[in-house]
Formats: C-alpha cells, sequence, structure tokens
C-alpha cells in the first residue's frame, strides 16, 4: 500500500515534524489542528467558540485538499484545556457535521501548543 503526504496552504504549516495529514490507501490520517490562522500562523483570538470554528475550518481544508469533505471523517479526537466547553464544541460542531455523526472522544488535557484552548485531529475514508 502506498501513501501519500497531504499539504495545502489554506491549513497552517506544520510546526513540527509531522504532516498535516497522511493518505495510506483510502484511509486519511489527519494531524491535530489548533487554532492557527493559515495565513498568519498566529491564534484566531483568546475566545473559545473562535478557537473552535477556526480549529474545523482548518481540518476542513485538509479533508478538502486530500480529495474528500468532513462527511467523510470517521474518528475525531477532541482536545480541551477546560471540559467545561464541551457544550460550545457540541453546538459548533453541528454547523460542520451532519448525521451519521463520526465517532468522537472528547480529552481534557492540562496544555496544548501555543496555549490553544482546543485540538482536535481525525481519521477520514475516501469513498472508493
Amino acid at each position: 500500500m502506498s501513501k501519500s503526504i497531504i499539504q495545502t496552504d489554506n491549513a497552517p504549516a506544520a510546526i513540527g515534524t509531522y504532516s498535516q495529514a497522511v493518505k495510506a490507501g483510502s484511509t486519511v490520517y489527519l494531524s491535530g489542528q489548533i487554532p492557527l490562522v493559515p495565513a498568519t500562523m498566529e491564534m484566531v483570538s483568546e475566545d473559545f467558540s473562535e478557537q473552535a470554528v477556526q480549529v474545523f475550518e482548518n481540518l476542513k481544508a485538509v479533508c478538502s485538499a486530500a480529495g474528500g469533505d468532513m462527511s467523510h471523517l470517521v474518528k475525531v479526537n477532541i482536545f480541551l484545556t477546560d471540559l467545561g466547553h464541551f457544550a460550545k464544541v457540541n453546538e459548533i460542531m453541528a454547523q460542520y457535521f451532519n448525521q451519521p455523526y463520526p465517532a468522537r472522544a472528547a480529552i481534557g488535557v492540562a496544555q496544548l501548543p501555543k496555549d490553544a484552548q482546543i485540538e482536535i485531529d481525525g481519521v477520514m475514508v475516501l469513498p472508493e
């Protein structure tokens, strides 16, 4: 099985030793996205809702670069520095997904890169 690297200027550039996504067969593994604005590589704002929207927009851009869209995500992991934002994440996530929803985990963490309040990674399966 071959693998290919997915890269787009419409999502933040990798800030470490990783790729935005890796495609292996019809499966795409998306690296975690934090709320960086791709053009500036700066945090969108300190507001949690704005950060969450930016993260979903970044994921959407990587999905598109891989030849899919958000409906092809089968699993997402949401990392939050404050689990009190869980309801807000559900509200914002509903703007990006329709049923059937992907499998999901929400994990509370002590800290995220660049002091982000949210990070999301995922696994996407492209149509055959």
